[in-house]
């Protein structure tokens, strides 16, 4: 089947990925005259994207049509329909068609069944949720392997903590430690993480567990590090609401007296049972009530920011209003 249909939000991994299938399919001497790429604000796009895909290759190899940023996934007129129903079918084996779109799908959509019913793969490339840490762990884990970076169980898991879901600089910091370890046979270590990785993520972890502590004179510490290291607003943000979730949800386990901790961590999203130990402790002191009006001020600050607010006054704002609900 010779159409693909890539979507989501991490344009590296996507990158990394249309890089990938255009090699496997073009022919090196003969791709200039075979690599069509195609952006979606030029009229007719679709069309011509599928009037390319008929067309044969020249000289060997296939033909590589790429049609980025489409959104007849999002709405698609009925001609458009048609024209999809009438070629995608028909496109020959010799050309590849790729459709890629930051947005997920609307599965309601006809152009949407069809494009899933005809590709030979559909791929999602959105980034990890900042609070789900076992699966970025075994991101880096998964990098540093085709890497080829040897990394101690303690070193992958401050990676994480430091490049949060930023798949650019997982492969930015990773490509470091490599050239790093060049000439050594041992694992990387938590003290070459420490000196070599800048930790923004685990900065606004931080910045969590200060709001939780009513420390405010240390959030805003943290809030004027992370902006002076360009960290963006809404990142900080997502940290700090996929931590209070997190919190949130043991404490309101705990309060409804569940005790099996396979139960909580399901509840919570937490794919390793085992840090609901250490969670309960972070929550122990915390009433339910602060944790339950924690989350509206995050949400308020995120629509705030989304609206254009300044940064920095925003950041600082929320987090004194934070604190203040969290002071003992």
């Amino acid at each position: 089947m010779p159409t693909y249909f890539f979507f989501g939000e991490d344009e590296f991994s996507m990158a990394r990925a249309v890089d990938a299938l255009r090699e496997s399919v073009l022919d090196p001497p003969w791709a200039s005259f075979n690599y069509d790429k195609i952006l979606s604000d030029k009229p007719d796009a679709v069309k011509a994207g599928l009037n390319q895909a008929m067309t044969p290759p020249f000289g060997s190899g296939s033909r590589f049509v790429w049609l980025v940023d489409t959104t007849i996934t999002q709405h698609c007129s009925s001609d458009l329909l048609t024209e999809l129903e009438r070629t995608l079918p028909q496109i020959p084996d010799s050309s590849v068609l790729l459709l890629t779109a930051p947005k997920k799908p609307d599965g309601r959509l006809k152009s949407t069944k069809l494009i899933k019913k005809m590709a030979a793969e559909v791929r999602e490339f959105s980034p990890i949720p900042p609070w789900k840490t076992e699966l970025l762990e075994q991101r880096v884990k998964e990098v540093a392997r085709e890497l080829g970076v040897k990394l101690t169980h303690s070193a992958v898991q401050l990676l994480a903590e430091s490049v949060g879901n930023d798949t650019r600089l997982i492969y930015s910091e990773l490509t470091k430690l490599q050239l790093y370890a060049i000439g050594s046979n041992k694992s990387i270590d938590v003290e070459a993480i420490a000196a070599l990785v800048q930790s923004n993520t685990q900065n606004s972890l931080k910045l969590a567990s200060a709001i939780r502590e009513g420390k405010t004179a240390v959030a805003l510490e943290l809030v004027a590090d992370l902006i002076s290291h360009n960290e963006p607003a809404l990142k900080i943000v997502a940290t700090l609401v996929g931590q209070f979730r997190t919190w949130l949800w043991v404490k309101l386990a705990i309060e409804t007296g569940e005790r099996d901790q396979k139960a909580i961590a399901q509840a919570a999203e937490i794919a390793n049972p085992k840090r609901i130990y250490f969670l309960r402790k972070e929550v122990q002191s915390l009433s339910l009530p602060k944790l339950q009006k924690a989350l509206p001020l995050l949400l308020e600050l995120e629509w705030s920011l989304k609206k254009g607010a300044e940064e920095t006054a925003i950041l600082q704002t929320k987090a004194i209003e934070l604190c203040r609900l969290f002071i003992k």
